[in-house]
């Protein structure tokens, strides 16, 4: 996030819409630090005559609901019934600015902007229902998407469309907005916009998208990451029914754009999965093939009895404060690879026609795809049309667009508009991976009990120099500085595969590993973890700032710690076998905490009987339904995770192939998940990331709670829990 400002320069501007009517847009609604493209005029609102309002929606729909909650935004400041609005997905166009699904980001730049270009359409409206009133501005009212005025008069917004278009629009920094108590709208349960399409099957999602002439691509790569094709025959592929070509791609050389492997385009996915089954190739497996997941570990463990080689954060002598604490605790955690592994598969359809690239994608970056196309097909970005589709989930795999240059690439060799389907065992088999991570830490009591010092070497992946992407560890995570005497350090391991963002980036394993040794603390201490907790985040005090992305409020993190323990009658007593357990975690600017009843059986099964979660996302939830949506479905991915998932690479390849070997949560295993959200005077965030990485932490709590056993690896090893581990 550190290249984006979120200072608002807004422009409104305003015109005739075509065939009649009104259309609303801003510009830039962000200032981008980077320099991008001219700002161009287009709408997020247009006003019929017929009183409908079309709203565009300008980020990309992936489950978490922004294609209902931003329009939301602009219809309650319009004062017009929800109802009479129709949503669609806005195009990629320069005048929206950042068009990204991810980071939970979309609420945090877009909250006030959307409302504005609501606001300035009610002000035109009012102002040509003034002046043909010939009535002053602030003697008028709207409501029901009207205009109204003292006398009981009432004009309908459509009556008002063509008028309202000749005038100037209004200074978006002089608009006044709603008080949150006057809202109607905003802080309901909405609908998504999608659900009927979505339920009853209708095509809406990238693996739907048709094409005149369009036939169905598989592409085979190589088991390894860097690996390629070696030798290969394809005459007898060629010559099966259906197929259409069938060719070699040499790739890049960089797995996060084109690899290298084999194209088959036929009639029909199930034609050219059948071309797939008989091909025969011979694979230069590269360099990972050196590589494996039982080898990171010895490697980590060895780092583990070292010093660390980068120094990320340091405050006080840690060395000292060791030396002199009451009492020292040491422990070693470790979290594993991760696949994203969103229901609908990677897809694109791509057709190529005199040099131009027209693309139907499902991706969480359109822009940054349309580049990667543009660059790797050499052709002018403004020669590569993307049409964003509606993503099957998402989870951080769609910020990476390698499926959408394959699919162009593919198209142009084979001269025909092509849709390239990838199998579920292309999406778990060439994942980009949640980095995998080993964190050796110590801690230092005093004679209270006190946390005096705290030590990391976190050992992950990279160039010694550098981490692989999103493989790194903040700088202030958390405890920093609410501990005096601080460090983190870190070593770097080389990786083949590439590794990138999944939901909650980051905070997903460290919450587990933060949490859980603060628990340790808590036992070693004599103390109740909420209560040790509650004690190491001390006062209300505030570090840092969210111009600078460092932000930590204990006051936020205290109050959604004591909702959630109020809400799970946290303290109350358990029959044996049984466990509450809590924790916290900040991210992605939202605040949150957990609550977890588990049971573990004699022979070491867990079942999880309720979750309480409480979040603070600022002073307010545009859709209560999304929201509540959002943190539960975080809630269930980030316990499917800890107690099942796991990917393993052996002689650089990935191991699990499907969900028999890669065994997502299934509704049976999913507990009642309670939300509850505190309210507070921040600008309102988002919500894809930040319920997740307090999960397996509490889950952990509740375990140890429950047996006696302290769990340090993910995912949950249950045989580890048979009874006869329990303490007495």
């Amino acid at each position: 996030m550190s290249g984006v400002s979120l200072d608002r320069r807004q422009v409104l501007f305003a015109g005739a819409a075509a065939g009649g009517g009104l259309w609303l847009g801003m510009g830039p609604a962000l200032a981008l630090n980077t320099p991008g493209e001219p700002v161009g005029l287009n709408a997020w609102v247009s006003i019929g005559r017929d009183g409908m309002v079309t709203i565009f929606s300008q980020n990309p729909e992936i489950g978490q609901g922004i294609k209902t909650s931003l329009p939301m935004l602009v219809a309650e400041e319009l004062d017009m019934p929800w109802d009479k609005v129709v949503v669609k997905q806005a195009a990629l166009a320069a005048v929206y600015g950042r068009q990204v699904a991810g980071g939970s980001m979309a609420t945090t730049w877009l909250y006030e902007p959307m409302r504005k270009v609501g606001a300035g359409a009610r002000l035109m409206l009012m102002g040509a229902a003034a002046a043909r009133w010939n009535v002053p501005l602030a003697s008028l009212s709207t409501k029901d998407g009207k205009v109204w005025d003292k006398t009981g008069r009432s004009l309908g917004y459509g009556e008002l469309v063509d008028e309202a278009a000749a005038l100037p629009a209004p200074d978006a920094a002089k608009i006044s907005l709603k008080a949150p108590e006057d809202f109607t709208l905003v802080g309901t349960f909405v609908p998504g916009v999608d659900n009927e399409a979505v339920v009853t099957g209708t095509p809406l999602f990238g693996i739907d998208a048709d094409v005149p002439g369009m036939k169905v691509a598989v592409f085979q790569k190589c088991p390894t990451f860097g690996g390629k094709v070696s030798k290969v025959e394809l005459a007898a592929v060629k010559a099966m029914p259906g197929v259409r070509a069938a060719f070699v791609v040499a790739g890049n050389g960089d797995d996060y754009e084109l690899a290298s492997g084999v194209a088959i385009v036929a009639d029909t996915y199930w034609h050219a999965n059948r071309a797939r089954e008989a091909l025969q190739v011979d694979w230069d497996l590269g360099a990972a093939a050196s590589q494996s997941s039982a080898g990171f570990a010895r490697e980590a463990a060895r780092l583990g009895k070292t010093r660390g080689d980068k120094l990320i954060w340091q405050d006080g002598d840690v060395d000292k404060a060791l030396a002199g604490a009451s009492k020292t605790i040491k422990a070693s955690y470790h979290y594993p690879f991760l696949a994203h592994s969103p229901m609908e598969t990677l897809s694109c359809t791509a057709e190529v026609v005199n040099g131009k690239v027209e693309l139907w994608a499902p991706t969480q970056t359109p822009d940054a795809g349309r580049l990667l196309v543009a660059k790797l097909m050499n052709v002018p970005p403004e020669d590569v049309t993307v049409h964003i589709l509606r993503c099957g989930g998402g989870f951080g795999r769609r910020l990476y667009n390698e499926f959408m240059i394959e699919a162009a690439w593919i198209a142009r060799e084979a001269g025909m508009p092509v849709k390239l389907v990838w199998s579920r065992e292309d999406d778990i088999g060439r994942s980009v991976l949640r980095a995998a991570g080993w964190h050796h830490l110590e801690a230092g009591l005093d004679k209270d009990g006190k946390m005096i010092a705290w030590r990391n070497h976190f050992v992950s992946f990279g160039d010694g120099k550098e981490f692989s992407k999103a493989a790194g560890i903040d700088e202030k995570q958390f405890p920093a500085r609410f501990v005096p005497n601080f460090r983190t350090e870190a070593s770097m391991m080389p990786l083949a595969a590439p590794t990138g963002y999944y939901r909650a980036p980051s905070s997903n394993g460290f919450g587990f590993v933060m949490q859980g040794f603060i628990d340790e603390a808590a036992a070693a201490a004599g103390q109740d973890p909420l209560a040790y907790r509650q004690a190491l985040l001390g006062d209300r005090q505030v570090f840092g700032s969210v111009k600078t992305y460092d932000i930590f409020d204990a006051g936020r993190a205290l109050d959604v710690l004591n909702k959630a323990a109020k809400m799970a009658d946290y303290g109350r007593k358990l029959p044996r076998g049984e466990g509450l357990g809590i924790a916290f975690h900040y991210s992605h600017f939202g605040y949150f905490a957990t609550a977890l009843e588990a049971s573990v059986a004699a022979d070491g099964a867990i079942t999880v009987k309720k979750i309480w979660v409480a979040g603070d996302i600022g002073r307010q939830i545009v859709n209560m339904a999304a929201a509540i949506n959002q943190v539960q479905g975080s809630v269930v991915d980030a316990l499917g995770g800890a107690l099942g998932l796991e990917i393993t690479l052996v002689n650089g390849a990935i191991e699990q192939r499907n969900f028999d070997t890669y065994p997502l949560i299934r509704m049976p295993e999913a507990p009642p998940v309670e939300v509850a959200f505190v309210l507070s005077d921040n600008q309102p965030t988002g919500l894809g990331e930040p319920a997740y990485p307090a999960v397996p932490a509490a889950l952990a709590s509740a375990v140890f709670a429950a047996t006696g056993v302290r769990l340090r690896s993910l995912p949950i090893d249950q045989k580890a829990l048979v009874k006869k581990s329990w303490r007495a």
